[in-house]
């Protein structure tokens, strides 16, 4: 017998630690951490905590094309010199740990958004939950 997972808050989903750059780290650092994981967004951080979020998406637009091609030129390899604060999603929605993951699908039904930061009461980045956790969470209850 399977006894059934019980999912009440984003806490309990969420993927944590959280992966983050600074406001000034440039595109090249952004490059290498989204070279070398399988996620797609950076959380950016200051000493106040969370000021916006970063998709492998929001990199991509922001980079020549021609970048690590045989046609690249000096120019695109300098798109890579951008910094984070120039790219990012500022004031991202976020939920605290205890929320609802109905709160979450509320967020995601409303809002052009994929991810959701989660922050402590100090606005500090603790987890991230994805449209796909929600699912996968689903899947895990219905089990």
């Amino acid at each position: 017998m399977t006894t059934k997972t019980q999912i009440d808050t984003v806490e309990d989903i969420m993927s944590s630690p959280v992966v983050s750059v600074e406001m000034d780290d440039t595109l090249h650092v952004v490059k290498d951490i989204f070279d070398s994981v399988w996620f797609h967004h950076l959380l950016v951080v200051s000493s106040d905590g969370l000021v916006g979020i970063l998709s492998d998406r929001d990199y991509l637009k922001a980079i020549s094309p021609n970048v690590g091609t045989i046609s690249e030129s000096r120019s695109d390899f300098e798109t890579l010199n951008r910094r984070a604060h120039q790219v990012m999603t500022r004031k991202p929605i976020t939920l605290r740990v205890n929320a609802s993951i109905v709160d979450a699908i509320q967020i995601f039904n409303t809002n052009s958004v994929s991810c959701i930061p989660i922050v402590n009461d100090k606005n500090k980045p603790v987890g991230i939950v994805s449209w796909r956790d929600i699912l996968y969470s689903l899947v895990a209850e219905a089990a």
